[in-house]
């Protein structure tokens, strides 16, 4: 047939023939081609010979065509091709091929599996195409940058309720430390970052967005302007800045890609694994965070430039509720008493100053502080009751407005009257009796 007689070489097996035909023809000689070629002279002669007896097609590989030895069989094929179907229909290769490992025991490289995926229509080849973005270098010692957000996602896929996923990644060596919540506000800002705080201690810095729970969007006071504040403060900002911890606002996701980059491998490994653990609550979800992240640490997590710890570790005895709590100026009454949410606390200490700090900690307990030293009070729970007034008679009728009374033209108040003084004094006395 037509087809036979054509012989598919690639570029380089159609180079490595130019340069033996030219051997062949004494236009140079055997150590020169080897050198051309970057062959030792052995295997020149061994393509010599073949070329020789086969022809140009000598040159081409013996195995072209040929299924390789190290090819699995059809049946473990078979076999994982189905497995993926029914447990692992929307995981990726890469995690799919280390779920078939460490759950079925069946070994298949990542690529192997793509290929089986592509071929049988399960997986799509994916290009993201990305704008150019300005690289900047990591910093160079453990705790020197702490990357922050919260992430809001199914990851209870309907098997419970919502949940957030805040968490902090390290800018030099992609530590990451994560807990679940019931939303992103102040309060799981601060108790996730007590939590990172207990763990490895304060790191110098945070990069944030300008989420409202980091970043206050209000204007600022007259009292404010006068002390001399350019901007507002969250209360987690307030909280930070008091624990000496630099607040860093990034001003677009990309900013902040390391910690983005988390969330989208997070989303596809974490959901699928709390789904193959059939995880349904938050405490659930949490206990499998405490598990997983240290495996996940040791894996991705990379070298730093500068093997330092800056993290600063607090003392034993340093209390972290006096900073990571609700902070409200108020007002002391002249009774001694303070307004708050609705409730009246009476302070049972003499004070000179006007102003209190009210603080509700992260345990729903309740502080009243001045200058950073808790007073004691207690809460008003009900005031006494008024005394009893005696009641109105009631009205007959409708009741009407009374309209002003206006004197006749010759009413004596209108009339001027020129009286002598002894007939004064007469009508004073008629008028008096």
């Amino acid at each position: 047939m037509a087809g036979e007689d054509i012989i598919g070489m690639s570029l380089k097996e159609l180079r490595r023939l130019k340069v033996l035909q030219s051997v062949m023809d004494g236009r140079i000689t055997r150590s020169a081609a080897a050198s051309i070629l970057d062959l030792s002279e052995r295997h020149l002669r061994r393509l010599l010979k073949s070329v020789r007896e086969m022809g140009d097609s000598g040159v081409v590989h013996r195995g072209r065509g040929r299924s390789s030895n190290r090819r699995l069989p059809e049946k473990i094929k078979a076999r994982v091709l189905k497995l993926y179907r029914n447990k692992y229909r929307d995981f990726g290769p890469t995690l799919a091929a280390e779920k078939l490992l460490e759950v079925d025991g069946m070994a298949v490289s990542r690529e192997t599996l793509r290929q089986w995926l592509m071929a049988a229509g399960l997986w799509e080849k994916r290009r993201n195409r990305r704008g150019h973005r300005q690289w900047r270098l990591r910093r160079e010692c453990f705790g020197q940058m702490v990357q922050v957000d919260g992430s809001h996602h199914a990851w209870l896929e309907g098997r419970g309720s919502e949940l957030v996923l805040m968490g902090y990644i390290d800018d030099a060596t992609n530590n990451v430390y994560a807990r679940f919540y019931d939303y992103e506000g102040t309060i799981p800002a601060m108790d996730s970052f007590k939590g990172y705080v207990r763990r490895h201690g304060l790191p110098l810095s945070v990069y944030l967005d300008k989420h409202t729970t980091y970043k206050s969007n209000r204007k600022l006071t007259i009292e404010e302007e006068l002390d001399g504040i350019s901007q507002p403060m969250s209360q987690f900002e307030r909280a930070l800045d008091e624990l000496g911890v630099k607040v860093i606002h990034a001003h677009s996701p990309q900013a902040k890609g390391r910690i983005e980059r988390l969330f989208g491998v997070f989303q596809d490994r974490v959901v699928k694994e709390m789904r193959l653990r059939g995880i349904k609550t938050r405490e659930e979800a949490n206990a499998f965070l405490r598990e997983y992240l240290p495996i996940y640490n040791r894996r991705f997590r990379v070298t730093p430039a500068n093997k330092s710890d800056v993290h600063i570790k607090p003392e034993r005895h340093f209390n972290l509720d006096r900073f990571l709590c609700l902070k409200t100026e108020r007002t002391v009454r002249n009774d001694n008493t303070v307004a708050h949410d609705k409730k009246l606390y009476q302070i049972e200490e003499k004070i000179m100053s006007r102003k209190v700090t009210v603080e509700e900690r992260l345990n729903g307990s309740l502080h009243i502080s001045r200058d950073g030293v808790s007073l004691k009070y207690r809460e008003i729970t009900g005031r006494p009751p008024k005394a009893s007034q005696p009641a109105c008679p009631a009205r007959k009728g409708p009741r009407t407005s009374r309209k002003p009374v206006i004197p006749p033209r010759d009413h004596p108040w209108r009339r001027k009257v020129n009286l002598e003084p002894i007939e004064q004094k007469e009508l004073c006395a008629q008028l008096t009796k």
